[in-house]
């Protein structure tokens, strides 16, 4: 029996002593208001124990985490379908890279860049009755939670520097890959990026993904085989040009947002979820993947 309480201190107390923590997120106007000394932890195991340390109650802005969520509906949506239009290969590049859409006549490498995230979020608005309402009632019925909500002022600020994004949905319209109003599928996935959540919210939510496509509410979301892939999709895409490493060093499908969130699970064990908002070059927590290296070495719990 593992002693998941003293690993976890013992984690939190190593990474708070730390005097290298990154940078926050400053091209986000709102996200550089972040005290960078927040740090939480929250283990969810699937035999029911539970785990938090440090800042684990206080709600961040998931960011690009929210990426796989949404791939999560789209594919429950229309299945198979969603990869007519956006590619499963790692990237190489950062999460937003221009020049390969155009070398790739608008396919996006995989739905964790913003390309790819664009393209799903396109799919979503065409498929939902009410996107924004729809898909926050979704990302509230997988962990049984109503208290999640978007940060408009988060997505106000989101919209008012994304240049990029927008470039890269112009783009994605260019080649025919966009079949909603430019305007329309950004807004929705600047309030998709800006939902926020606490770590522990966060692990509850991600808990369909290592149970079998079942949330806590025992629905069934998604088949084993979509949960495969979204899982294989988080290991090999999950951390923009450092998903080799996050795979190398922790051993488990994961995502990342610029918010400083970590997601990470090993299926039918558990989900872990860290925050540290200071960020490294790559744009992952800088604290959040230490802490997840130590945790899948001092438990030799990895799928490796």
């Amino acid at each position: 029996m593992r002693d998941f309480k003293s690993i976890l201190n013992f984690i939190y107390n190593e990474a708070i002593s730390q005097t290298e923590k990154g940078k926050v997120a400053t091209y986000i106007p709102e996200l550089a208001k972040i005290d960078i000394d927040n740090f939480g932890i929250y283990l969810k195991t699937m035999t029911g124990e539970n785990y938090g340390v440090g800042d684990f109650n206080t709600p961040f802005s998931i960011q690009s985490i929210s990426k796989v969520l949404a791939l999560g509906k789209a594919m429950e949506l229309i299945g198979e379908s969603v990869f007519k239009r956006v590619d499963v290969e790692p990237s190489g590049h950062p999460f937003n890279q221009l020049a390969l859409l155009e070398v790739e006549n608008g396919i996006p490498r995989n739905p964790f860049i913003n390309s790819g995230a664009i393209v799903i979020a396109d799919i979503l608005i065409s498929n939902l009755k009410n996107p924004k309402t729809d898909f926050l009632n979704y990302v509230r019925d997988l962990c049984a939670d109503k208290n999640i909500n978007y940060n408009n002022a988060v997505a106000k600020s989101e919209k008012d520097t994304g240049f990029k994004n927008f470039a890269a949905a112009n783009l994605l319209k260019s080649f025919k890959n966009l079949n909603n109003d430019v305007e329309e599928v950004l807004d929705f996935y600047f309030h998709q990026c800006s939902i926020e959540m606490t770590c522990s919210q966060l692990s509850n939510v991600f808990y369909f993904l290592a149970n079998d496509g079942y949330c806590i509410n025992k629905k069934l979301h998604l088949s084993n085989s979509q949960v495969k892939r979204i899982n294989a999709l988080m290991l090999t895409c999950g951390f923009y040009d450092e998903a080799g490493e996050f795979a190398f060093e922790v051993g488990l499908p994961g995502k990342s947002g610029v918010g400083g969130g970590i997601v990470a699970l090993l299926p039918d064990h558990f989900i872990i979820t860290t925050w540290a908002p200071g960020l490294n070059k790559k744009g992952n927590s800088l604290l959040g993947m230490k802490a997840l290296e130590q945790f899948t070495t001092k438990t030799n719990l990895s799928i490796f």
